[in-house]
């Protein structure tokens, strides 16, 4: 094939695995699922009188998954193209594959389409379920069309700056971060052109050039009964023509950049200077000498090989040594640059972000009346807007770091030297969750002073922030707690990082379509909650699926069947405006969840180790 052998290994294996049909058929199932609770949704809360009704409730669905669709394509390709070669530099196979006669291109656009091919199967299959809503009324086959095409030209876009990151990077955790920070200014830069709605720049209206470039405004545009058009843009018509012409470009340009540079990029720094090295050695003692010359050098290297071993030594060093802690492990993650030192291109990034959300904050708190009361509610709708997206990828840096302190060190091999260690699982665990927290602290504190200005703004009451500055850090602990847990209850590096940021990811989104649901059909919550049931009874099972499937507790099998339970009732008290409960049932169930991981953990780590005895030699 033109795209190479890798993406056709992938063609040729992929419908040989059975996940490779569980999940579209999983998404598919999801998908229906939603219809079907929405129906009954509206079904219990109001009534059918006419065919209207029925054209309304496919339209309004339709509105709904749509984004829903687009923010779970855009997470999936970004995250799987980068975590396909991430994976290839941590195991050090993408070196092998740079010394075959593969070109750039084969290499790069195979790797590509190889990562989003479960993406792109997944569309495919779900294309069908949409076009169903067309006989529903209320949406048309020009709607999906067009909503499919957004679609399908973002994921080529996350997946292409994925994939050109993992390419640049050197670090799993650098590539991640980098890339959920990418994808969220793609997103909040244009939200912030949207917000000034019909000034025109260039003769095309700010709205106009928001759909143009940003894939949240192109697919609510593209799944309006209308397309707005703009006689500005010429033979394009519409912002949503415009996305699709810019999303192909950059799609362009990022793969060209990544095939251009791929073997600049690639080995990296230290097996360079460790090349280097060799060849200055082999030009020094190279070929050109003779037999007798040759082996007094190599009896010269070897005498000085000899004299620098540590029983030969007799002179101290000068420099002061430094004292390492009674946790090795917490003093390598504190102290050194476990993670490379681009964490500070990160963190210079994460602070670029929340300037934006700080001041995006302070003008929905400037332009909008905040009712008084001490409610959870009090919120309002404008200020949770930029406040949202910033506590989601602060949270998904958290549990990215996580994850990947434990899939470095496996990939690296340096979990096998700990078996011949007296470091306890104890000091393991609580020594990368303590880094983990320490290295991403700027992601945990400014999250919480954001809230804090909101507080001092009079947007809630000093009650509400203190259950919310409670919430964030029980939130905070369980995603980390999380990402380490899957790293190291999973083998394979990319599977331990998709569950543990997909789990994360997919918790959020199912509070949004919960949100968006009772919105959009409004009446009793009594009434909604049992047709809730079965979606959130499906959302336990995939949850103890990824936490408890490879290492089964009662634990686990009670949190994962009450955390969707208790987030729903958590949602329900928000809208209510009841605080109290919000507050006890985030900190108790996910705080009993947290704990639940932490003891299979332990438990796996002794395993791993070596360390586990039978009871008879406890006895």
């Amino acid at each position: 094939m033109i795209i190479g052998p890798v993406f056709t290994r992938e063609a040729v294996t992929a419908p040989r695995r059975g996940r490779f049909f569980f999940y579209r058929s999983l998404y598919v199932a999801g998908l229906l699922l939603l219809m079907c609770t929405a129906w009954l949704v509206l079904a219990g809360t109001q009534v059918i009188r006419n065919v209207g009704d029925i054209a309304r409730f496919g339209s309004v669905l339709f509105q709904i998954l749509t984004p829903l669709q687009l923010a779970l394509v855009v997470f999936l390709s970004a995250i799987l193209a980068a975590g396909a070669v991430a994976q290839e530099k941590d195991r050090k196979t993408l070196i092998l594959l740079l010394m075959t006669r593969m070109s750039n291109s084969e290499l790069v656009l195979g790797k590509l389409l190889a990562s989003l091919l479960n993406v792109l199967v997944m569309l495919a299959a779900a294309l069908p379920l949409f076009a169903f809503l067309v006989v529903l009324g209320g949406v048309s086959f020009a709607q999906v069309a067009r909503v499919f095409a957004v679609t399908v030209v973002t994921a080529l876009a996350a997946g292409s700056l994925g994939s050109t990151i993992a390419l640049w990077r050197e670090k799993t955790f650098q590539t991640l971060s980098m890339t959920a920070l990418g994808l969220v200014f793609w997103l909040g830069v244009w939200e912030v052109v949207a917000l000034f709605g019909s000034t025109t720049v260039l003769g095309v209206s700010c709205e106009s050039w928001a759909t143009g470039f940003s894939p949240l405004q192109a697919v609510l545009a593209a799944a309006s009964p209308i397309l707005p058009t703009e006689e500005a843009l010429g033979p394009l018509s519409s912002g949503v023509n415009l996305f699709v012409l810019v999303g192909a470009a950059v799609t362009l340009l990022l793969n060209g950049v990544a095939i251009n540079r791929v073997r600049v990029w690639n080995p990296t720094r230290e097996v360079r200077m460790g090349q280097e090295q060799e060849k200055a050695a082999v030009s020094i003692w190279g070929v050109e000498h003779d037999l007798e010359k040759e082996q007094d050098a190599t009896s010269a290297k070897a005498e000085a090989a000899r004299s620098e071993h540590v029983d030969a030594r007799v002179k101290q060093g000068s420099g002061k040594s430094r004292q390492v802690w009674d946790n090795p492990v917490l003093w390598r993650e504190m102290c050194t640059w476990a993670y490379g030192r681009k964490v500070l291109v990160i963190r210079l990034a994460y602070l670029v972000l929340f300037a934006f959300a700080a001041l995006g904050l302070h003008w929905s708190l400037a332009s909008e009346t905040v009712r008084g009361g001490n409610e959870l509610a009090t919120i309002i709708p404008e200020a949770a807007k930029p406040l949202v997206p910033f506590f989601l990828v602060s949270m998904v840096i958290v549990n990215a770091l996580a994850v990947t302190s434990i899939t470095n060190e496996r990939d690296g091999r340096s979990l096998d030297i700990l078996l011949v260690t007296d470091l306890s699982p104890r000091e393991f665990i609580f020594g990368k969750l303590g880094g983990v927290m320490w290295v991403t602290r700027e992601m945990i504190a400014l999250p919480m002073m954001l809230c804090v200005y909101l507080w001092l703004r009079g947007g809630v009451s000093l009650e509400s922030l203190i259950y919310i500055l409670g919430g964030l850090a029980v939130l905070y602990l369980f995603v980390a707690t999380l990402g380490v847990h899957c790293g190291m209850i999973y083998a394979n590096s990319r599977t331990a990082i998709s569950v543990s940021m997909g789990t994360v990811f997919f918790l959020f989104m199912g509070v949004v379509t919960c949100i968006l649901m009772m919105i959009s059909f409004s009446g009793s919550f009594q009434t909604q909650f049992y047709p809730f049931a079965a979606l959130i009874l499906g959302g336990g099972v995939g949850l103890f699926v990824a936490l408890g499937a490879r290492n089964p507790s009662a634990a686990i099998g009670a949190a994962s069947l009450l955390l969707p339970f208790a987030t729903f009732y958590a949602i329900v008290s928000f809208v209510l405006d009841y605080t109290l409960p919000v507050f006890l049932v985030i900190g108790a169930v996910y705080g009993f969840t947290t704990a639940a991981m932490l003891v299979p953990a332990l438990g796996e780590f002794n395993i791993a180790m070596g360390r586990a005895r039978t009871a008879a030699e406890d006895e």
